[in-house]
């Protein structure tokens, strides 16, 4: 994911070098302070994917685009956070990307396709072996955690979930990653904006994952196993009963391509996306949601009752015709069972107009999918409505769409690069207005990254 920094300069290591002395390596806050200012902004790009090709309108001066954190300074400043409380120097890293769904929501549970790509942010975490058997001290640096401590200890041969919150996601992965795990002190942080629907859970997750790889030396089989044994962590130690999509696009994903997931055999195909005259605008409605408290596991079951009541084993095998099973059943049961079913086929045609580069036919799947999201599965809200509908009203809008979860959180809009500057600020000023001023959205570009790795430490420890 690229970003934007809030001056007119016209090179990035002129903007890195003030932004280091605009805020401390601890604190968002200075950050958000800086951002909510509204004046023009100019991009520079994150390491997330070093060496990755750069786009002539990198140097472009784009107006309301976030800034957040990069790569580099959540790897120092984990580095130097993990100095500061052990007193020693990190060993080992290992990092994974959040991620933006193009298409395909709430259909990785029932069997369907999706569409995401890796975004370039995520979650790092650094540590090393502490001489323990099975102590275990994690810290986190993150300021959005708003409960308990930030600093925790708990024994690895005795995992169970609990306070803090936070804590049992990585507690989750140790718990079904299987293998012994000797005592370890580390460090977590990360620049996914959390509960805005970019997945900064499965980020920790398979961040947790990658890092147990190298601590144990024992590495899990195969990228499906892995994403398997993150999305169990979710469900029985975060109690949210998640699909497998963004597990698994956290580990595979690949610069320049989104990932076409079979979530029924978890097969993969990158598809690339190559367009430097388009941009991808994520934008976040800062309505922020938590899926263990929403109506996620109500969708699930639903969705599950509807496909019993249409007698059939899999939503791959439904039509449109096969709703009629469901005449006499309640009204809501239809409505879910019709989302899965048009968005399975809206992804699958989706992944085809990017193999074809019709871009005009991926944005206009993107808003059908909003709708049906909307209308028939009840998962976005106002303010992701309104976002919508400002946006696809504004010239050089391809498409737009919710995108996560719902209830809150992000959209995701395929937009002609040469309109961007209007679109932003035209979304701004709608829903800054039709909000009351309540919200104030972000605005991020997305760049299709790579999926989970271990950290070379070396570069940061000279």
């Amino acid at each position: 994911m690229c970003l934007i920094s809030h001056s007119n300069r016209g090179r990035s290591c002129v903007v890195r070098a003030e932004l280091h002395q605009l805020i401390s390596a601890n604190s968002y806050a200075q950050y958000a302070v800086i951002d909510s200012i509204a004046v023009t902004l100019w991009r520079i790009c994150f390491n997330w994917n070093r060496g990755s090709k750069m786009s002539s309108t990198d140097t472009e001066d784009i107006e309301m685009l976030s800034r957040v954190i990069s790569f580099d300074e959540v790897v120092k400043t984990s580095i130097e956070t993990f100095r500061n409380t052990f007193g020693a120097e990190p060993e080992l890293a290992a990092c994974a990307p959040g991620r933006v769904n193009l298409i395909g929501e709430h259909i990785d549970y029932n069997d369907g396709f999706v569409l995401p790509m890796a975004l370039q942010l995520g979650t790092v975490i650094v540590g090393r072996r502490n001489g323990t058997d099975s102590t275990c001290d994690v810290v986190t640096c993150s300021d959005s955690i708003q409960e308990g401590t930030k600093r925790a200890q708990f024994d690895s041969s005795t995992i169970a979930k609990g306070s803090p919150k936070w804590l049992n996601y990585v507690k989750g992965v140790m718990f079904h990653f299987r293998q012994p795990v000797p005592g370890f002190d580390a460090v977590i942080h990360t620049n996914v904006p959390v509960g805005s629907g970019l997945s900064s859970s499965a980020a920790l997750e398979v961040a947790t994952l990658t890092f147990l790889e190298q601590l144990t030396g024992k590495p899990v089989p195969s990228m499906a196993d892995g994403a398997k044994m993150c999305q169990r962590a979710e469900h029985t130690f975060a109690n949210v009963p998640c699909g497998i999509m963004d597990q698994l696009i956290a580990l595979g994903g690949r610069a320049d391509h989104a990932l076409l997931i079979d979530c029924r055999n978890l097969d993969t195909e990158p598809i690339p996306f190559d367009a430097p005259e388009l941009a991808i605008l994520i934008c976040n409605s800062n309505v922020k949601h938590e899926l263990s408290s929403s109506e996620y596991p109500v969708r699930r079951r639903q969705c599950q009752e509807a496909l019993e009541l249409m007698g059939l084993n899999s939503y791959r095998d439904a039509t449109l015709e096969h709703l009629k099973a469901l005449e006499n059943a309640n009204e809501l049961l239809v409505r879910r069972a019709r989302h899965v079913i048009t968005e399975i086929e809206r992804t699958k045609a989706a992944a085809e107009a990017l193999k074809a580069k019709d871009f005009t036919k991926m944005g206009q799947l993107m808003t059908e999918s909003h709708k049906s999201l909307s209308e028939d599965f009840d998962v976005s809200c106002y303010e992701l409505d309104l976002l919508v509908e400002a946006t696809v009203a504004t010239r050089g809008v391809l498409g737009s769409r919710m995108t996560g979860g719902g209830f809150g959180g992000c959209t995701v809009t395929l937009v002609q690069r040469a309109a961007l500057a209007d679109v932003v600020k035209e979304m701004d000023t709608i829903y800054s207005r039709k909000t009351g001023g309540k919200y104030r959205a972000r605005f991020y570009l997305a760049q299709p990254g790579n999926g989970a790795r271990p950290i070379e430490l070396g570069e940061y420890l000279r």
